[in-house]
């Protein structure tokens, strides 16, 4: 009897050391594991109502934004909306001051890229599923400025909008890096979220709740050591770069 008491209390000491480690992110693309990262749903509060006034303001802007599709603006939104591989980087690089590619600023680049999916994955993912909203475009069954990406996107939510959360986390750490330029690269990470509403993928309400949760998840990533160490990295590489008209 006082052998098997030994071993149950042995394994109940011994078990935590070997329970299974919450690894469900990949380390190379995120920084957070699923754990780590705050629940949007429980930040946010519901998209606006059909019968709403906020509603109407969404119809409105979706309306104003469709007129802004053929001018220069709206070509801008349609390169906006590609985020994957270099697109943010791409995307940051005129309003930083500098190309930021893996050969030329390599920490940088690797700061930029490594958080994208910690926003916009994990900072919108539970509000996401939860609301499943319509994205504007398949509410009216209207065409799109970028009609590749209509079939993945009218299959899931649209709120918040995870571009837009991508596009502010990404401005306020650039912002961290190169002070100096930091009103052009807010006002860029402003626009990315714009472009979502210009080319019908989202509400303006779904890009309101996204810059909330772009603030949210870079407060986040500062408390995580990984993210804290790249930075710093990135800040370093920053001060070694050729100095740049503000």
């Amino acid at each position: 009897m006082k052998k098997i008491l030994l071993v149950t209390l042995t394994c109940a000491v011994v078990w935590p050391a070997f329970a299974t480690p919450d690894v469900t992110t990949n380390p190379d693309v995120f920084f957070l594991k699923e754990s780590q990262s705050f629940d949007s749903l429980a930040l946010l509060p519901p998209p606006p109502a059909g019968d709403s006034i906020d509603f109407l303001n969404d119809k409105a802007q979706y309306d104003a934004a469709k007129l802004m599709r053929d001018t220069p603006r709206g070509k801008q939104a349609w390169k906006d909306a590609h985020v994957a591989g270099d697109g943010v980087a791409e995307a940051f690089s005129e309003a930083f001051g500098h190309a930021i590619t893996k050969e030329k600023t390599p920490e940088i680049y690797r700061l930029v890229k490594k958080m994208r999916e910690d926003a916009g994955d994990l900072a919108t993912r539970s509000a996401k599923q939860h609301y499943m909203r319509i994205r504007p475009f398949a509410y009216y069954n209207e065409p799109t400025c970028r009609s590749d990406e209509e079939a993945t996107l009218s299959k899931n939510g649209s709120y918040p909008s995870g571009h837009t959360t991508i596009g502010w986390a990404t401005a306020l750490v650039l912002a961290e890096i190169n002070p100096a330029r930091q009103d052009t690269i807010l006002k860029r990470g402003y626009d990315l979220g714009q472009s979502r509403v210009i080319c019908g993928y989202h509400w303006q309400s779904d890009v309101t709740a996204a810059r909330i949760v772009g603030g949210a998840i870079v407060a986040r990533l500062h408390a995580d050591e990984g993210f804290t160490q790249q930075l710093q990295k990135a800040k370093e590489e920053f001060k070694k770069l050729p100095a740049t008209s503000s």
